[in-house]
């Protein structure tokens, strides 16, 4: 049966949207100004066609991947230095001595920036910063062991888990792809979000180092952070209660 030329064009459009990353049913009904109940029906025809995948609530184009590290250390550069010098403040209450350092391209800035603080214990599942901070004069270094994401180059996985649920640390400093004051930090996948999530419950103060464009994302997975959590963008600090 011949797709009706409408139909077939709002299809285009939302194949066009989702080659941006992940889009949720109802963001989806907004752009393109129709009903969600005729979202639902396009993305079951496009899945399957194998043109999109489903995700919780929404769908992304098939074959769609987060940007690796190096690509995403290029983009918002002047936000993340920002964020970066911002989260540096942090660390300056003496009695912080244990950090964590999530894997990411705007915590790689902060690490650049504590390279000399030999005072500090710092935790890591990320291979860049554990790199840029093991040399003579810098802080202890701690790599979380576990599979290592060809995207993120951090590790997740029962093994990180284990490990990290027998730490604990003053300050936490977390990457994310989605920001939400409601449901937390958005991540590509289970094992990334539930590693965030464990890795929250293990700090004193949990700080997320993303810039203004994470805000409302869809992403496939949520990981709920704790009371008092603060969010540092590029503009200003923005704490959670």
């Amino acid at each position: 049966m011949a797709i009706r030329s409408g139909t077939q064009r709002r299809r285009e459009a939302i194949l066009g949207l989702l080659k941006t990353g992940s889009w949720s049913i109802p963001r989806l009904a907004d752009a393109l100004e129709t009903s969600e109940s005729t979202i639902r029906r396009d993305l079951r025809e496009l899945a399957a066609d194998g043109e999109i995948i489903r995700t919780i609530g929404g769908a992304a184009a098939a074959g769609y991947v987060e940007p690796p590290l190096g690509e995403r250390m290029e983009q918002q550069a002047e936000a993340k230095d920002a964020i970066a010098a911002r989260a540096l403040e942090r660390l300056d209450d003496a009695r912080v001595r244990t950090v964590f350092l999530d894997a990411g391209s705007t915590t790689v800035r902060l690490a650049e920036r504590i390279r000399d603080r030999k005072e500090l214990t710092v935790f890591t599942r990320g291979l860049e910063i554990a790199l840029a901070l093991a040399h003579p004069s810098g802080p202890a270094v701690i790599m979380v062991g576990g599979e290592v994401s060809t995207l993120s180059h951090g590790t997740t996985g029962a093994l990180s888990d284990h490990a990290l649920s027998r730490i604990h640390v003053d300050i936490a400093f977390l990457g994310a792809d989605a920001v939400d004051p409601a449901q937390g930090l958005g991540e590509p996948s289970l094992d990334e979000a539930r590693t965030k999530e464990l890795i929250a419950e293990r700090a004193g103060t949990v700080v997320v180092l993303a810039d203004s464009s994470k805000a409302g994302r869809d992403v496939a997975a949520w990981a709920p952070m704790p009371s008092g959590w603060t969010w540092i963008d590029e503009h200003a600090s923005h704490r959670h209660d």
